[in-house]
């Protein structure tokens, strides 16, 4: 009997779709084409490419810092970890989704101009009080995405161009960022997150080669993990680079048929896992811990057309992903204030600009590029995108009944329910204690740490100084005294302290 209403309801969404597909742009003049084939994406391809490229952006840059502070095989088993556990909780947030649409859809309720959005489903399933929660944490951790998707716009152009300063840049790119006002919806981004996958993809396999090449720095040392607090702040970087399913729900509504969701988000995060692991242990291997003082891979490596290219390249990127964070709180300050459904792209456009003004200034007074993914990473993608999907789906399928008729059953190698609950239990205490827990103690000292260091609205954070800061006056006082021979003998290592 389930089986059967599953295929009219399955026939319903797919239905739904077809018919949104062929307005999407089949027509015959040229027009029409172009825009189906760059601007309105709705295949399991563009799902894939949405996630992949969404979920690996400037975090590439940050992981080799991560491995020196967590050493070389805690970095790889958590990032094994954190991928796995990642694509996981995208699972459970697809059966919600699909599970919150079906029952919509059997009330005969229409989607047309309504993007679902997280907490929507949230409350469709579970009731007001954990809508109000799901949105807390999700539009402050896509605020915050998108506040870190500034800081290292400003990061890395300064490895360019340092005639201005990093703060500079972020004034400039904030105006560049807010343009993403104009792009409508998930639809929309089919071209943007086909490039963004490419230029991650070229600046991961840049940051390895680049560093096998340049080989070891002299006297290299590999001292990680040495203290509890970099260790665990390390440890969030890699729980925050594997959490940026914030947007499943929304990539999945932007699905002609988001039934075949489910496994994209782990084919994803196993091409990720191809960019992040060879990329952070090569960039770790040839620098060692000259990295705990350069949070941005960039800063290390020499100058070249190549490294200019791939900061070009992550520059576009990080644009790319700012809209990808955004758009969902477009989405939902539009619904505060009764505008979702206006058809003018113009209005819509214009009533969104006040979200963006919040993330400049915040991007301007936090500028600390690494130190603000583990505290963001703990402090919100813990509950966001682990602990309440996971908490959300014990309580969804707790009653046997709601398990009988579930329009999603649990795949037998998971072990059916028993599996899932298991699993599911798993999730919310691991990454209560750690990711949370201990990584929330760790973030903040490590943020407070910055703030006492840098000061609040820095103009520059971490623009060059020697590899090690104790240096700074032993370096001094031996050129004062001695000019050639160790002008001649500083370069190599001073060199990569980044132009």
């Amino acid at each position: 009997m389930a089986s059967s209403s599953d295929k009219v309801v399955e026939t319903v969404i797919a239905g739904n779709y077809v018919e949104m597909e062929s307005e999407g742009g089949k027509g015959k003049d040229m027009k029409s084409r172009v825009s189906s084939l760059l601007w309105h994406g709705g295949s399991v391809y563009d799902a894939w490419f949405s996630c992949a490229s969404n979920q690996v952006a400037q975090v590439l840059l940050t992981l080799p810092y991560s491995f020196s502070q967590l050493g070389m095989a805690s970095g790889i088993a958590f990032q094994l970890l954190y991928g796995l556990l990642g694509s996981w909780t995208a699972y459970l947030i697809s059966i919600l989704y699909v599970e919150y649409r079906t029952r919509k859809e059997r009330e005969k309720v229409n989607f047309r101009n309504h993007v679902i959005q997280w907490f929507e489903v949230l409350d469709g399933l579970l009731g007001k009080h954990w809508r109000n929660v799901g949105l807390a944490f999700n539009c402050t951790f896509l605020l915050f995405g998108s506040v870190i998707q500034l800081i290292a716009c400003a990061s890395n152009i300064y490895y360019i161009n340092d005639n201005l300063d990093k703060r500079t840049w972020t004034y400039i790119f904030g105006a560049c960022c807010a343009t993403t006002v104009f792009i409508p919806s998930f639809h929309n981004y089919r071209i943007w997150s086909f490039l963004g996958l490419l230029m991650t993809t070229y600046t991961a396999w840049y940051l390895t080669v680049a560093s096998l090449l340049h080989g070891q720095v002299e006297g290299v040392k590999h001292s990680g993990p040495t203290k509890l607090v970099l260790y665990f702040t390390g440890a969030t970087n890699i729980l925050y680079t594997f959490g940026g399913h914030a947007v499943t729900v929304e990539i999945m509504h932007a699905m002609w048929k988001p039934q075949k969701f489910k496994s994209i988000y782990l084919v994803a995060t196993i091409y990720v896992l191809t960019l992040t692991l060879p990329s952070a242990a090569a960039v770790y291997w040839a620098f060692g811990d000259m990295l705990l003082n350069h949070s941005n891979a960039f800063a290390l490596l020499p100058r070249s057309p190549f490294r200019d290219m791939a900061v070009i390249l992550m520059l576009i990127h990080q644009f790319i992903t700012f809209g990808f964070a955004c758009t969902p709180l477009y989405f939902v300050w539009e619904k505060a204030i009764g505008m979702h459904e206006c058809k003018s792209l113009c209005k819509r456009a214009l009533v969104r600009l006040p979200v963006v003004i919040p993330i400049w200034f915040l991007a301007i007074i936090f500028p600390f590029f690494g130190p603000i993914n583990s505290t963001v990473g703990s402090l919100l993608v813990s509950f966001t995108v682990y602990i309440i999907p996971a908490l959300a789906h014990i309580f969804t399928f707790k009653s046997s009944s709601a398990r009988q008729n579930a329009v999603e059953q649990p795949p037998k190698f998971m072990g059916r329910w028993v599996g899932t609950y298991v699993i599911n239990v798993f999730v919310v205490i691991w990454v209560l204690v750690v990711g949370f827990g201990f990584g929330g103690w760790a973030s903040m000292v490590n943020f407070i740490h910055q703030i006492d260091t840098f000061g609040l609205f820095t103009k520059c954070y971490q623009c060059p100084p020697p590899p090690l800061p104790h240096q700074l006056n032993a370096t001094a006082t031996a050129t004062a005294a001695a000019p050639s021979p160790h002008h001649h003998s500083l370069p190599p290592l001073h060199h990569h302290g980044g132009h």
